[in-house]
């Protein structure tokens, strides 16, 4: 199988993502303030017209999926000048549909699912955006949301190793994002350097979960030292793959002010990925879906938070 240096795929995306952007466009939602490269999951189209939006995100299952929309989201970037940060997610979107953990566990190890893997990659080969791929994410929490998580971490290395072979093999020049949540215990679930050209973060903010749950409503930079801590151990540029808060207006405000601040104490934090979709599960503690979306985050009751 042919080998390519990870350090030259991340050094080319994140290049891509340093420089990427038209100031030809005028009208868009605006950036939080600051210089930290910046994009977005946005299936509204909020930062469609965003010139300093950096970073395109889409989210695909590799199963029941039309590969067509691959090539939207590559023409929508290259219209924007954005690298194109692709998530698969190893089920169906059919919630009714799934298979068990087990299932997908033992057919990812037996080559069952090799097929899904390769078509996809097969897709972003001939893409022309700037291609990362972040493959079955949030593997070390325990929560019940992905049927991948909180497998035995070596069932998860080898099966992540080997959807990421048959990638490269299809598609040479992508860029890996293995990305978990952040929390503690992640690094049982790392596949190695080889296998990691940025390590993708995950971050969320819910001032009144963090009130009643947690004491005390916690700042953006709180998260962030505190799961930057946990990878920076492994040297390769990080970013906040999936970024959201709900709460109070001063509590937005605040998170608002800090995500796109220099981070001179963390020279491997390389950008940040807002994630403007409302939650598809629930929170816990039973807190419902807060809505991550731009016009909804700001909420002025605690007993709206899981509307």
């Amino acid at each position: 199988m042919k080998r390519f240096k990870p350090v030259s795929r991340a050094r080319r995306i994140l290049a891509a993502i340093a420089i990427a952007g038209s100031p030809l466009i005028l009208s868009a939602a605006p950036l939080p303030p600051g210089n930290m490269p910046y994009g977005a999951f946005d299936p509204e189209g909020d930062y469609s017209d965003q010139p300093d939006a950096v970073i395109e995100h889409v989210f695909l299952p590799w199963e029941d999926v039309s590969l067509i929309s691959l090539l939207d989201a590559d023409e929508y970037a290259l219209e924007r000048g954005r690298a194109l940060m692709v998530t698969i997610e190893p089920w169906t979107w059919t919630v009714d549909e799934r298979n068990t953990p087990d299932f997908l566990r033992n057919g990812i190890l037996n080559g069952y699912y090799d097929a899904n893997m390769r078509g996809i990659c097969q897709v972003l080969k001939d893409l022309q955006s700037p291609i990362s791929v972040r493959w079955a994410h949030e593997m070390e929490r325990n929560e019940g949301q992905f049927i991948w998580s909180d497998w035995d971490p070596e069932d998860y290395i080898t099966s992540y190793k080997r959807m990421i072979d048959i990638c490269r093999d299809q598609a040479p020049d992508i860029t890996v994002v293995w990305s978990p949540a952040g929390d503690d215990g992640l690094e049982e679930y790392y596949p190695g350097d080889d296998y990691v050209d940025i390590v993708g973060l995950s971050i969320f903010g819910l001032e009144q979960w963090e009130i009643d749950i947690l004491g005390g409503a916690r700042k953006y930079q709180q998260w962030l030292d505190e799961t930057y801590a946990r990878v920076e151990v492994f040297g390769k540029p990080v970013i906040v793959a999936e970024l959201g808060f709900v709460g109070s207006a001063a509590y937005v405000a605040q998170w608002e002010g800090e995500v796109r601040q220099p981070q001179p104490d963390k020279p491997l934090l390389s950008g940040v990925v807002y994630f403007n979709q409302k939650e598809v599960y629930p929170w816990p503690d039973g807190y419902g879906l807060p809505d991550w979306r731009l016009e909804n985050r700001v909420i002025g009751d605690a007993q709206e938070v899981g509307n």
